[in-house]
């Protein structure tokens, strides 16, 4: 059974999905205004791992990460370059998606964006203002009233009273309480901005994301998640709001990812500790690399990132493609002797403890350190055989199969220098095809001979080429 840690009562709890086999996942993603950092990728990185583990289980998951595409920061940065805030943002949108793509992130159900979900965000305002829930002020700015939630603060475990002391009103607000957020903001001059009830404006932030999800997730969904950073206000926010606007629960788990240190300090923008991925890129360390690492400490502990650890990431993540290239190239000694008679083997033995191991670490709360321990371990046991025995053939495709079990999941062995994809297929059968109607029979040959070298059967038809793997 797997088990989660869930903010919201501060326990692990077995995970029991409202749909069958469905699992409705809402992940918050970036403000782009800037290149994706470490912290970034460690966020991506803990919520694919999740995913991508409920899938292992079974679920069909509904994976929905938004782009705050609308924000200040964007605002800002877009008036300091002289671009437009709409396509500074998008471009940054572009440059994030190609970051996941090389992380082998696995690309969400749904990308929703807050310029592009506007009409449901002012009328899910509308619809608290009508409520209770929200006012709208004279300067054309509308509030949450926190006064009117008597949970706020039940996520992150705050006191409105607490809170409310030291907080104040700032200049140019017109709020009834301190703590109250805002749902929409009236727009500067030279702000972008869209027109609302209550004028020219655009979103305050928190709002957005219960927009979004409700849209794609329904009223109340299964699964929230985000940084340990957006706890207290955004989630606590959102929490209020939709529960609000509907009256039921809005999400049943909530998932936190702890924050990553830089050389023993949090990372912090405002420190300046930080690294962006195309900086670590250029330096030549690979996207495995960097997946490994971040995901050799449970995502509730904080991981110290170091260069150092990157260069043993890679280290490490070279010796298991090699120790799978091993595998697979090895000469097995024929059939298990013992299978008739329904006997395991030492090798057998090993992948079924690996993989029992590696699912008992993830039903506990997504444990990959203890996951990636599982996997070394089978590493050690065939090494050891291998040393000393041929590897039967049965137990030679076992521990293949194990690797791929592992790899949907962890997603760090990456692709075989052997391997080629179908895309690839398709390209080099069409210029193959294109050398021909040149009569350039010499290329032609020298791309069917790669094709067969990669394992792949051309075979010219009437109707085309058709190929096939050996």
């Amino acid at each position: 059974m797997l088990r989660l840690y869930n903010t919201l009562t501060r326990k692990k709890e077995d995970f029991q999905t409202l749909e069958p086999n469905i699992v409705r996942l809402y992940v918050c993603g970036v403000t782009v205004y800037a290149d994706a950092h470490v912290g970034h990728a460690m966020s991506a990185l803990v919520f694919d791992i999740i995913r991508r583990y409920l899938e292992y289980r079974g679920y069909n998951v509904r994976h929905v990460m938004n782009y705050t595409d609308v924000d200040d920061k964007i605002i800002s940065r877009a008036n300091q370059l002289g671009e437009d805030p709409l396509k500074l943002s998008q471009r940054y949108i572009e440059d994030y998606a190609e970051n996941l793509a090389d992380l082998n992130v696995l690309p969400a159900t749904s990308y929703p964006q807050v310029s592009k979900t506007m009409p449901l965000i002012i009328k899910f305002i509308e619809g608290l203002i009508e409520k209770g829930y929200a006012y709208a002020a004279d300067n054309g700015d509308v509030y949450f009233r926190v006064t009117r939630d008597e949970d706020y603060g039940k996520l992150s475990g705050r006191k409105l009273d607490d809170m409310q002391a030291g907080a104040r009103i700032e200049v140019g607000e017109a709020k009834e309480h301190p703590m109250d957020f805002a749902l929409w903001k009236a727009a500067k001059p030279g702000e972008i901005f869209w027109e609302s009830p209550w004028g020219k404006g655009r979103p305050g932030w928190h709002i957005e994301c219960s927009a979004m999800a409700m849209k794609y997730l329904g009223e109340t969904f299964d699964l929230h998640a985000g940084g340990m950073d957006l706890q207290f206000p955004h989630h606590e926010n959102e929490i209020a709001q939709s529960e609000g606007s509907t009256g039921k629960l809005f999400a049943k788990y909530w998932i936190h990812s702890e924050f990553l240190k830089i050389d023993d300090v949090t990372m912090s923008k405002s420190k300046g500790n930080f690294f962006t991925f195309r900086d670590l890129k250029e330096q030549g360390y690979s996207p495995l690399a960097m997946r490994y690492l971040l995901l050799s400490v449970p995502y509730r502990k904080q991981l110290n990132f170091t260069f150092d650890g990157l260069q043993g990431a890679e280290s490490t993540v070279e010796r298991l493609r090699n120790f799978r290239s091993l595998v697979r190239n090895a000469k097995p000694a024929g059939g298990n002797p013992n299978s008739s008679e329904g006997a395991s083997s030492p090798a057998g033995d090993a992948v079924e403890k690996a993989l029992a191991d590696f699912e008992t670490a993830m039903d506990d709360d997504f444990n990959t350190a203890a996951a990636l321990a599982s996997i070394h371990d089978l590493v050690r046991e065939i090494n050891t055989i291998l040393a000393t025995d041929l590897l039967q053939a049965d137990d030679q495709i076992a521990v293949l199969n194990a690797i791929s079990k592992f790899d949907s999941v962890l997603g760090i062995f990456g692709r075989e220098d052997s391997e080629i994809i179908d895309d690839e297929i398709e390209a080099l059968i069409a210029e193959r095809q294109e050398a021909r109607h040149r009569r350039d029979f010499a290329r032609s040959d020298e791309i069917r001979d790669l094709l067969v070298e990669k394992g792949i059967v051309l075979e010219d038809t009437k109707d085309g080429v058709r190929w096939k793997r050996k």
